[in-house]
């Protein structure tokens, strides 16, 4: 295995995060809150100042910084809502938000406005332009 490949865990679910951003380190903590011993499996990688290494694992880092990403033990990466929803299915008390934002009619719109609020939050944060 090379340097880059084993600079991550690869038993454990990867989600690539913004430490930049307060809202995603909040976001973070409830998880894990609520999580509990069954969050174990999960490495949170901060993507802060991280670019070189994330192309070097294939992921563009623009991307990751727009979208949440997470890579599977199996090296599948999933991103955006689908990202989301599989993390929520694994907390009992998020599973229901998980079904009701797959919904064909929500998905789609929850996916316009995430993208939009991430993309004006970084603008305001002058992180991109």
């Amino acid at each position: 295995m090379d340097t880059i490949s084993s600079a991550l865990p690869q038993d454990k679910l990867v989600v690539f995060y913004d430490g930049s951003c307060e809202s995603c380190v909040k976001d973070r903590a409830d998880y894990e809150r609520w999580s509990g011993k069954d969050g174990h499996d999960i490495y949170w990688f901060d993507i802060t100042d991280q670019e070189d290494l994330l192309a070097k694992l294939g992921l563009n880092p623009g991307l990751v910084l727009r979208e949440l990403h997470i890579r599977l033990p199996d090296g599948t990466i999933l991103s955006e809502l689908d990202a989301y929803i599989l993390l929520m299915k694994r907390v009992p008390r998020l599973k229901p938000l998980a079904w009701f934002i797959s919904l064909p009619i929500i998905r789609p719109c929850l996916s316009w406005a995430y993208r939009t609020w991430v993309q004006r939050r970084l603008r305001r944060q002058g992180r991109i332009s």
